[in-house]
């Protein structure tokens, strides 16, 4: 397990409370933010001073009450929103890209997120969220009482508008210098198609939803034939794994220790999920087949539907990875 930076913050994130704004290391905080509706609690947004103001990384939901808590939890630190430069967003998810327009609006800042991630490529080339959701549901083979059980389940709690405009579109790793600070963008797909983690050049690397201190990475929906989100999500690992960094500060639990350590033991954690489903698959298995014989934290009938909704649609991923790579 990766040691956290603080041991209050992970003490306090397991027992499933929202943690205090901290200093990550001089000049670099985490400011957690309640997620209005959310099983998750919150988010871990993070700011990094720098010369030329302020740098948001991840923007948490479109909600006042997160609003009103991410001004509160800035002026607590002895910050502006209103002097905020850049938001760089990991990826397009409501409880990231949420209240990034709003800080756009108070201090004028740059919006930024990796291109394939960008609301309107998307819609382009694989369609909103929730049709991606609505084609890997109809792929998983599940029965269509239960695809669309799990897909108003998704309507209910997942729809969010996609309408946010980026001032950068991230294409490839790039360089990001801000004043004194210099932070590299780097594609990091596997979670979402466009996912991208950021490098700061003093030791840490903000990543998003890839690389939790703790439990597994929930893949990328599946919605076109050349879709392999595990292959990528082994790329990016192995690419975190050799930076050298010494801090991962994740948008969900804590910041943490050990990260190519982390990196190497969830790369083992989903290779194993690979060969469990290489394993209980033959010709002819559904995603709905084996994601019913996976183990998961509770038994599949215990698990809550929008907990087998993930779960079915990670099976899937995990299905065209062994399909893709099977050995003869």
């Amino acid at each position: 397990m990766s040691r956290p930076v603080s041991d209050a913050h992970a003490t306090t994130w397991r027992a499933r409370q929202v943690p205090v704004p901290a200093q990550v290391v001089d000049g670099v905080w985490a400011i957690p933010v309640p997620l209005h509706g959310s099983a998750l609690r919150s988010i871990t947004v993070f700011l990094i001073a720098t010369g030329d103001g302020p740098v948001l990384v991840d923007a948490g939901y479109d909600h006042p009450s997160c609003w009103a808590s991410f001004q509160q939890s800035v002026a607590a630190i002895g910050q502006r929103v209103d002097a905020i430069t850049a938001v760089l967003l990991t990826h397009n998810h409501p409880d990231h890209v949420g209240f990034a327009d709003r800080v756009r609006a108070a201090s004028g800042a740059r919006v930024m997120m990796g291109g394939a991630d960008d609301f309107a490529t998307m819609h382009r080339r694989r369609g909103t969220f929730l049709q991606q959701v609505r084609t890997a549901l109809d792929l998983t083979g599940a029965p269509p009482d239960v695809v669309a059980a799990m897909y108003a389940d998704a309507v209910a709690v997942a729809a969010h508008p996609e309408s946010l405009r980026l001032d950068v579109p991230l294409t490839g790793e790039t360089e990001l210098r801000f004043g004194d600070v210099t932070l590299r963008a780097l594609p990091a797909p596997g979670h979402t198609y466009g996912h991208t983690v950021y490098v700061d050049t003093r030791g840490l690397v903000f990543t998003g939803d890839t690389m939790m201190a703790e439990g597994p990475t929930q893949l990328a929906i599946v919605s076109r034939p050349d879709d392999d989100p595990a292959a990528d999500l082994f790329r990016t690992l192995a690419r975190i794994r050799d930076l050298g960094a010494a801090i991962a500060c994740p948008a969900h639990q804590f910041p943490y220790r050990d990260v190519a350590a982390r990196a190497e033991a969830l790369t083992a954690f989903h290779r194993d999920e690979v060969e469990t489903v290489r394993g209980l698959a033959h010709d002819g298995s559904t995603a709905w087949d084996l994601a019913r014989r996976m183990t998961w934290k509770k038994p599949w009938d215990a698990l809550g539907q929008g907990t087998r909704r993930f779960a079915l649609v990670h099976t899937l991923a995990l299905l065209r990875h062994a399909t893709a790579t099977r050995r003869d």
